[in-house]
């Protein structure tokens, strides 16, 4: 095995190996290997060599004197064990050949031969009903094409092999594709039986924000869904919803409680700053852990931005209210009305006798467009946030807000999208959208942009405001400019800029600038020693610590303004590296985390799908209210599906759960997920 440079990225090549059909042996006269390098693949962890890698698309080779036969039985092992049962093929076959390849490695007579084995791999992968039955003989099948005399030569010694070091991981497209990693086939397969509550389990294991994750997620798992390349993908989000609506409440809490560490003695007290996503996972999983956790928060109430930020039609309060209560239902405490920097600092926790502090800030605080007349414009000129904060005052009824003509939001996010579908609701004769780039480009979810172009907004692309117009300080007008895209780089992103001479004028009466946010009070913040980044986001390691030790940070104040399912995401990191951090003193090795590392950086999941055939049956989707009706009232647009609709829409989801398999030099330390 040798690692060479490539664009300044280690390379790996192979010794030999198959992928995708293809057989690769440096030790051919051709050496084709040096056609096929991998990127990180040199060591697993510190001084630990990865010796083979097994995988869907076929097996890599870097250590010739591996030994294949228990390789392939560590591999098939995983198959067979993660078997739904659903198919004879799947259910049987699996175990037939892990049990053979067992027996071989062993030093006895197997029960079948290689050409046994090689007919049931077929038969495994051919009729197979789901992803992981179909994929699991691939890598098999190749050894067995292409390299067979490595298994005999093993196998004529008649004596145990001696057992290889390694660890498998059993993934899937969806969730690789989510930031907190959820099992989704596992959680689609128990509604599917009937038993939503270990559906529930499955999500609480992650987040505590089910029902809400449900209703406001953007869905990366349904983007990697391999099931819209038959029909549409399977409704991830529509199915999370029905069970965490099912089976929230008691059911719920039940659960958690009974995942809770023994509690760990009083002085094990951890402070969380914001009573955001971030700072409710953090919380929740520090206290499964054990850990008395306090959450400190500027505002009355928690839910952070997905309380302030996200419009009751599309998340009702009392779902909210009903997920973040979880953490004074496991123990913890809310400190509201508490703000870093004004009530107190990082010191003063440290002296009150937290153990570590997680920093789950947000960015609450709007950027501004940076044009002509802005600094004019006193009325009727917003921020996105500060808008959807009045709205949420308004439905609170804090605060009645009543709009009158016509409303100009410049954005092309999920926030500029909640904004003019609040707009509408709060009296706007007319909304527009403004957004410098095209419609395809717009970052925001493709269901919220449609749900607003059905409730009467209008989109104009390509435009950018060049200035304010205003009339003694009040909003009058708007300066449009065109605008020109380029080529694509080569990311795919095409540039924009000004196309002279193409201004024109747009009456309005409300502009609001939804075109990003940032952390609020940052000096103050950096003043406690917590350094920032460029982009005046505050700078943590890959384990989300900060230039303060014993101060961690996670979320839209480190990422920028993201998702929900990426701040809880990072609620639940920051959670597993305080614990480390205070009962070790440092950051354990995380295997399973290092294996995604390995499939994302060489691109190991396929886009296409395996070739099965599939019935066509398109997915369900949530009953919404008219938008005729909705667009006069705030509350829930979206329902929830029933039951049969629930299972219907289990039934379409294809399993593709895929193996992958390293073998090392040494054993890989225990960490956790």
């Amino acid at each position: 095995m040798r690692a060479v440079p490539w664009g300044g990225v280690e390379m790996t090549q192979v010794v030999y190996g198959v992928w995708d059909g293809v057989a690769y042996d440096s030790r051919a006269a051709e050496a084709r290997a040096a056609d096929y390098a991998l990127a990180n693949f040199d060591e697993f962890d510190e001084g630990n060599a990865i010796r083979a890698f097994i995988a869907d698309r076929g097996f890599f080779v870097f250590d010739p004197t591996v030994s294949l036969v228990d390789a392939l039985f560590h591999y098939l092992k995983a198959a067979a064990e993660q078997s739904c049962g659903a198919c004879t093929p799947c259910r049987i076959g699996t175990v037939l050949v892990r049990d053979a390849l067992d027996q071989m490695r062993r030093g006895l007579d197997a029960a079948l031969t290689l050409d046994d084995i090689v007919m049931l791999g077929e038969q495994i992968r051919q009729t197979s009903l789901c992803g992981l039955g179909q994929t699991c003989a691939v890598a098999l099948l190749a050894v067995l094409r292409d390299f067979r005399e490595r298994i005999e030569q093993e196998l004529a010694q008649h004596r145990p092999i001696p057992a290889q070091h390694g660890m498998a991981y059993v993934t899937a497209p969806c969730i690789e594709a989510c930031p907190s990693k959820v099992n989704v086939p596992r959680y689609i397969d128990y509604i599917r039986d009937g038993k939503p509550e270990n559906s529930l389990g499955v999500l609480l294991q992650k987040y505590p924000m089910a029902a809400t994750c449900g209703r406001v997620c953007v869905r990366y798992c349904e983007q990697a869904c391999r099931r819209k390349f038959v029909d549409e993908a399977v409704g991830i989000k529509t199915l999370k919803r029905y069970v965490a609506d099912q089976q929230s409440g008691p059911h719920a809490l039940k659960f958690t409680r009974d995942m809770i560490r023994k509690p760990l003695a009083d002085g094990m007290r951890v402070a969380v700053v914001g009573a955001g996503p971030a700072g409710i996972s953090c919380a929740y999983h520090l206290l499964l852990r054990g850990y008395h956790v306090d959450v400190f928060d500027k505002a009355g109430q928690a839910g952070g931005m997905a309380q302030i930020g996200i419009p009751s039609y599309r998340l009702p309060k009392d779902t909210l209210a009903l997920e973040t209560d979880i953490i004074v239902d496991l123990g913890g405490r809310f400190l509201f009305d508490q703000r870093l920097g004004r009530d107190f600092s990082v010191d003063d926790l440290f002296a009150r006798g937290y153990r570590a502090v997680f920093l789950g800030l947000g960015c609450q605080q709007g950027a501004r467009l940076g044009v002509d007349g802005e600094d004019a414009a006193h009325g009727g000129y917003f921020s996105g946030i500060d808008f959807l904060l009045k709205v949420h005052d308004h439905v609170d009824g804090i605060a009645p807000l009543v709009l009158q003509g016509e409303v100009v939001v410049v954005g092309g996010g999920n926030v500029a999208m909640d904004c003019v579908r609040s707009a509408i609701r709060l009296g706007a004769e007319k909304v527009h959208v403004v957004y410098r780039r095209t419609l395809a480009d717009m970052p925001a979810d493709p269901a919220e942009i449609e749900a607003a172009r059905a409730e009467g907004v209008e989109f104009h692309v390509l435009t950018a405001p060049a200035e304010i117009v205003t009339d003694h300080g009040k909003v009058t007008g708007v300066v449009l400019t065109r605008m020109q895209a380029s080529e694509p780089d080569a990311g795919g992103r095409r540039s924009v800029k000004p196309v002279p001479g193409s201004e024109t004028s747009m009456r309005c009466d409300v502009l609001i600038a939804a075109i990003g946010q940032q952390v609020e009070d940052g000096p103050l913040i950096e003043s406690d020693g917590i350094a920032f980044d460029r982009w005046r986001c505050v700078a943590t390691d890959r384990v989300l610590a900060t230039s303060r030790p014993g101060v961690f940070a996670g979320g839209d104040c480190v990422t920028g303004p993201s998702t929900l399912v990426y701040a809880m995401a990072a609620g639940l990191k920051a959670a597993r590296n305080i614990d480390d951090w205070i009962q070790r003193g440092s950051v354990r090795f995380f295997k399973r985390s290092r294996m995604r590392k390995l499939i994302a950086d060489n691109h190991m999941l396929a886009n296409e799908i395996v070739a099965a055939p599939v019935r066509n049956a398109y997915r369900v989707h949530n009953p919404e209210i008219d938008p005729e009706l909705r667009k006069h009232m705030f509350g829930e647009v979206e329902q929830t599906i029933d039951a049969r609709a629930a299972y219907a829409e289990t039934q379409r989801c294809m399993r593709c759960y895929r193996v992958y398999s390293v073998v090392t030099k040494h054993p890989i330390p225990e960490g956790a997920a």
